[in-house]
């Protein structure tokens, strides 16, 4: 019995496999944790595993590890490899692994506390104030660059609106372009990655004839994140006063956030 990372424990090897575990024409290698009577009732120890065995004619180890946590508990008390290595190559002394007689096996064991807390993300379909309109004054004679709405909150964030008057993209200069930015967090909010599923609409003033498009996406922390299109409607639609949407030299755009997600911090 040896000890590692503040417990006890044991190898405990199959010369000519486990078959139990796959382990015929192998060599096996478990690690066994002992003396757990003074561990706390329902006691888990998660552990990184990886077992060695030493090549004697090259000095160095033959290591083996799947990468995974171990959970060892009263319930499984045992980890390992049924398959370490063949035992024809161990057998072999022209491999270097049996020398007079002798071997080697080893592990290392790096113990991993679990989280004590984890990120649990929430999606909420429509909700709470999640209408937002805007109405762009004066429209022609706006210039040539962005221009971006008042910030908005919905969910645990703050979004925007953007366009280009003029264009933007492969729109430019047929289309009118619309943007939904990711902006800050309210206060004492988890800062993460944001799911917004959002439908713009370009609000026709004088029937229900709405152009709209619908978009969704993962938008990072970072503020100033967009996602929309560069084409709403044609610059020439738009100015065609007969079809509604510039009245008095107005536009109104309007975004109806239908998804957003929302992430808390809970107990493991």
């Amino acid at each position: 019995v040896f000890e590692a990372a503040g417990y006890k424990w044991r190898l405990v090897l199959y010369i000519i496999g486990n078959r139990n575990d796959g382990g015929d024409g192998y060599i096996s290698l478990y690690v066994r944790i002992e003396e757990t009577e003074s561990l706390p009732k329902s006691w888990e120890v998660h552990a990184d595993l990886k077992l060695f065995v030493h090549n004697l004619n090259q000095h160095k180890y033959l290591t083996v590890t799947d990468g995974t946590v171990k959970r060892f508990n009263d319930a499984k008390k045992e980890w390992g490899f049924g398959q370490l290595i063949p035992l024809s190559t161990f057998e072999n002394t022209n491999e270097g692994y049996v020398v007079q007689d002798t071997c080697s096996f080893g592990a290392e064991i790096f113990v991993v506390k679990p989280a004590e807390q984890q990120e649990k993300v929430t999606f909420i379909s429509n909700p709470p104030d999640n209408v937002f309109a805007w109405k762009i004054l004066r429209f022609s004679t706006l210039e040539d660059k962005f221009y971006y709405s008042d910030d908005f909150l919905v969910g645990d964030r703050y979004w925007r609106l953007g366009f280009n008057p003029k264009g933007d993209g492969d729109g430019r200069p047929y289309g009118l372009p619309i943007f939904l930015f990711a902006q800050g967090f309210k206060q004492n909010a988890v800062a993460t990655n944001t799911w917004g599923a959002v439908n713009i609409r370009l609000k026709n003033q004088r029937s229900t004839n709405h152009r709209q498009i619908y978009s969704a996406a993962w938008y990072p922390i970072r503020s100033g994140y967009g996602v929309g299109v560069n084409n709403i409607i044609l610059l020439a639609d738009l100015n065609d006063a007969s079809k509604g949407y510039l009245v008095n030299d107005a536009i109104i755009f309007e975004a109806e956030l239908v998804k957003v997600s929302v992430t808390n911090i809970v107990s493991a």
